[in-house]
């Protein structure tokens, strides 16, 4: 995504992702703008405290000048988790860098909230 891009995503819907292999666990964070077709990450935390921590940049309005930012822990209040395994991590990783269907999101993100 380029800064123009950039500038005019806003995040609706926000995937706090969980992988736990072999005693470690593995949390990376999503966002996804269903509007404009976008997806951004933050990945490679091994404690969520740490993902917590991290201030994330948020757009009010398309197009505006003004940008702020919210630390990751009041995201996360809105925030969608999905508990994967390693083989649901990879399909998920797969899935996001593929050409944007909403409809398929969904159903991805409807099966894997199922096994929570």
């Amino acid at each position: 995504m380029n800064r123009r891009q950039r500038e005019k995503f806003i995040p609706s819907t926000w995937i706090i992702a969980t992988k736990q292999t072999e005693g470690h666990a593995y949390y990376a964070l999503y966002a996804i703008d269903w509007k404009r077709g976008g997806r951004l990450s933050w990945e490679g935390w091994n404690q969520l405290e740490e993902l917590l921590q991290v201030h994330i940049p948020i757009k009010r309005k398309a197009g505006g000048r003004k940008s702020s930012s919210q630390p990751a822990a009041k995201i996360a209040k809105r925030a969608l988790f999905l508990h994967l395994n390693e083989t649901q991590f990879e399909e998920l990783e797969q899935f996001y860098y593929q050409p944007f269907s909403k409809k398929r999101w969904r159903t991805f993100i409807r099966m894997n909230r199922n096994h929570n």
